[in-house]
């Protein structure tokens, strides 16, 4: 089934939308489309949207492994460094802390009407994309390349099972959001 999906482009394309609809559909459910969510998380203030970002990492974590343990997926790690990591986190930080969106809750916020998101975030997200590949020969000589770990997964480097870091990490989390919920954030 999944083979033939990854020959069929349009149908691709399709689900994607569609995923895409539903994932921006939940962002704004969840309330992190609005501003005063994100700006009260950057000041500590209102932990929403890490609750809802560790849930999406538990549950995609659990659910990715579980369709490669039944052969329906197969994992294809991007290679890594530290320098692209530094300057992607730059990036995505003053991009953040600018204008109090990330990439995901602009396009729920632009669905939403929010036209702070749609006159700054929107312009942002393709100025940035411009500026980088502009100058993105320049630094993938000089800084993305620095401390290249290549396609090393946490499972590869610790020299355990996926299913052990996968239930590691997640109890790990749960154990956070618990914390999180009891201290009242």
């Amino acid at each position: 089934m999944l083979t033939s999906l990854h020959a069929n482009n349009p149908l691709q394309r399709i689900l994607a939308l569609l995923l895409g609809i539903i994932f921006g559909f939940l962002l704004q459910k969840g309330g992190v489309t609005h501003l005063d969510v994100i700006i009260n998380q950057l000041r500590l203030t209102d932990f929403t949207v890490v609750k809802i970002m560790l849930s999406a990492v538990i549950t995609g974590m659990i659910g990715v492994h579980f369709l490669k343990a039944l052969g329906m997926a197969r994992l294809h790690p991007k290679p890594g460094s530290f320098g692209s990591s530094v300057i992607g986190g730059l990036i995505f930080g003053v991009g953040f802390g600018v204008l109090g969106y990330c990439p995901g809750t602009i396009a729920g916020a632009v669905g939403q009407g929010f036209l702070d998101a749609l006159t700054g975030g929107i312009p942002g997200i393709l100025i940035g994309a411009e500026l980088f590949a502009v100058v993105y020969p320049k630094l993938n000589h000089t800084v993305l390349n620095r401390g290249n770990f290549g396609e090393l997964t946490l499972p590869e480097l610790l020299n355990l099972s996926p299913w052990v870091v996968v239930a590691s990490v997640s109890f790990f989390l749960i154990f956070v959001l618990i914390l999180i919920e009891k201290t009242g954030w």
